[in-house]
C-alpha cells in the first residue's frame, strides 16, 4: 500500500511540473556580425505581419509610441569596442533597444541593459538616441529581421525589416589605430615575455641550450628583470657547466625576489648558489 502511494505522489509531481510544448509566436534570434575588428551581437524575438497593419497610426505598432523593435523581451545589443551610430558615439558594452517609430523616421533608444522587460525602460532618459529615415520596399517581409549589409574595413548598416518598411543603423568602427598599433607590436618583434617563453621551451624540452640562452640573455637585458626570468637563465648557465655565471644570475635574481617580497624564489637561489658552489 505504501508503495502505490509513493508511485501515485511521485506521478502527481511529475504531471505538475510537466509543460507542454508549442512553437513560439515570435521566435527569439540572435544576430553574431563582425564589423570592421567589433563583434556585435544582437538578441530580439521575430513577430510576424498575419495580415495585419503594423506601422501606422492605429497599426499594431503605433506611431508616435514606443516600441520594443521585436517581440517579447526587449531588444539587446552588445558591442565589443566604442562604435559610432549614426555617427555619435557609444561606448563598448551592452545595450537594451527601443524605438519609436513614425511614418517618416524612427527614433532609436539606447539604455544600458539591465533587465529583459521592455516596459522598465519606457520611462527612463535614454543614454542615446538616434534617428534614422524610413524608407518605404516594393516587396513585403513577413516576419520582423535584423541584419547587416554593406560592409566595409571599417564600418556596415544595421536593417531593420518588417511589412515594407526599411531602416537603417550606419555603424562606424575604429580599425586603423588598431591595425596600427598590431603593426608596430609585430614588427618590433618579439618582447622579453616572448623571448623568456621560448628560453624557458627549448630549457625543459633539452633542445639547443645555446638558442635558450640567446633568448634569455634578451629576456633579461631590459632595465627591469623579473626574478622569474633571471632564474631560468640560471638554471640555463648551471646546466651548461657555467656555475659561476649561473651563481652571479641566481644571486641577482634572488635580491630581485627579495624585492619583490617573494620567499619561494628567495630561498629556491640560495639552496642553487649552494649546490653550485661546491
Amino acid at each position: 500500500m505504501k508503495r502505490i502511494l509513493l508511485l501515485a505522489f511521485l506521478f502527481a509531481g511529475v504531471t505538475a511540473f510537466a509543460q507542454i510544448k508549442t512553437p513560439a509566436a515570435s521566435p527569439s534570434s540572435k544576430l553574431e556580425q563582425t564589423i570592421g575588428m567589433t563583434e556585435v551581437a544582437i538578441e530580439y524575438s521575430r513577430p510576424s505581419v498575419k495580415g495585419r497593419t503594423i506601422f501606422a497610426a492605429d497599426g499594431l505598432v503605433k506611431h508616435g509610441k514606443k516600441w520594443r523593435l521585436g517581440a517579447n523581451r526587449v531588444t539587446k545589443m552588445t558591442f565589443s569596442t566604442d562604435v559610432m551610430l549614426n555617427g555619435t558615439n557609444l561606448e563598448a558594452g551592452t545595450y537594451a533597444v527601443i524605438a519609436t517609430p513614425s511614418a517618416a523616421s524612427w527614433d532609436f533608444h539606447f539604455f544600458t541593459h539591465d533587465t529583459g522587460s521592455w516596459s522598465k525602460y519606457v520611462d527612463r532618459e535614454p543614454l542615446l538616441t538616434i534617428t534614422s529615415p524610413v524608407v518605404a520596399m516594393g516587396e513585403k517581409v513577413e516576419t520582423f529581421m535584423i541584419t547587416t549589409d554593406e560592409h566595409t574595413d571599417n564600418s556596415a548598416n544595421i536593417y531593420f525589416l518588417w511589412d515594407k518598411t526599411m531602416v537603417a543603423i550606419q555603424v562606424k568602427t575604429e580599425v586603423d589605430a588598431k591595425v596600427m598599433k598590431n603593426i608596430e607590436t609585430v614588427m618590433a618583434g618579439p618582447s622579453a615575455n616572448d623571448m623568456y617563453q621560448a628560453a624557458t621551451y627549448y630549457h625543459k624540452s633539452g633542445k639547443d641550450l645555446g638558442q635558450a640562452l640567446t633568448w634569455i640573455t634578451k629576456a633579461t637585458s631590459g632595465d627591469e628583470p623579473k626574478f622569474w626570468q633571471v632564474r631560468r637563465k640560471a638554471l640555463i648557465l648551471a646546466d651548461m657547466g657555467k656555475k659561476k655565471e649561473a651563481i652571479e644570475a641566481a644571486t641577482m635574481s634572488m635580491e630581485l625576489a627579495k624585492a619583490a617580497g617573494n620567499d619561494d624564489y628567495v630561498s629556491m637561489n640560495k639552496k642553487s648558489i649552494m649546490e653550485w658552489s661546491k
